[in-house]
């Protein structure tokens, strides 16, 4: 089960990722508006164990300390994109005028890892190109894309580690082999499905 929220000036998509089950959750993507997430969660009566983050950017990040404090939750991040919680010029704060630092991540993802939530499964899909860490969810629900694929475009590739080549690569190898019907959860803007996007996006063509 997967609610989403724009959040922030930058409307970064903030996700909930449930268990009907056992009410237990992950957050995806805290990029802001800590107390409106934390007042969201509570009103859902869940259980947040996790707080996954597709990549490292201020607008996907900013909130990851107030709620993993709250929660008590374990934050995952892949890698390549760890140093960007804890440096305000690798997550971008520094330039846009205050510097934001955040405590380490409590663990590492990798491609192909399986993060168990109450009786559903997460799937890490290593997708560079928007960040050198960028990574996708893939669950039962969908897809959770983060700033690699959006309805009707892609993810920037012009910011320190950004890469054209590898953003396309990670979106056809691995996001375009998925069933047309599966829906697609991106960090900005509305939700699309991988049909949608084969048939549409004039960045895929």
């Amino acid at each position: 089960m997967i609610e989403g929220q724009a959040m922030g000036v930058m409307g970064a998509n903030c996700y909930i990722l449930s268990c009907p089950e056992t009410k237990k959750a992950v957050v995806i993507d805290p990029g802001a508006e800590g107390k409106r997430i934390h007042s969201w969660v509570l009103e859902k009566g869940y259980q947040v164990e996790y707080i996954l983050l597709t990549h490292g950017h201020l607008d996907h990040i900013g909130a990851v300390d107030e709620l993993r404090d709250a929660f008590d939750a374990k934050v995952g991040i892949h890698a390549r994109d760890a140093d960007m919680l804890i440096d305000g010029q690798k997550n971008l704060s520094t330039y846009m005028g205050s510097s934001i630092e955040m405590k380490p991540a409590d663990f590492l993802l990798k491609d192909g890892q399986t993060i168990t939530i109450g009786q559903i499964t997460l799937t890490v899909l290593a997708t560079p190109g928007h960040t050198l860490g960028g990574v996708c969810f893939l669950t039962s629900d969908g897809l959770i894309s983060g700033d690699t694929l959006f309805a009707g475009s892609i993810g920037r590739t012009d910011f320190p580690g950004g890469s054209l080549e590898q953003l396309l690569d990670g979106i056809n190898q691995k996001l375009m082999v998925l069933p047309e019907e599966t829906r697609v959860f991106p960090g900005h803007g509305e939700e699309t499905t991988i049909g949608r996007e084969k048939r549409e996006n004039p960045f895929l063509k």
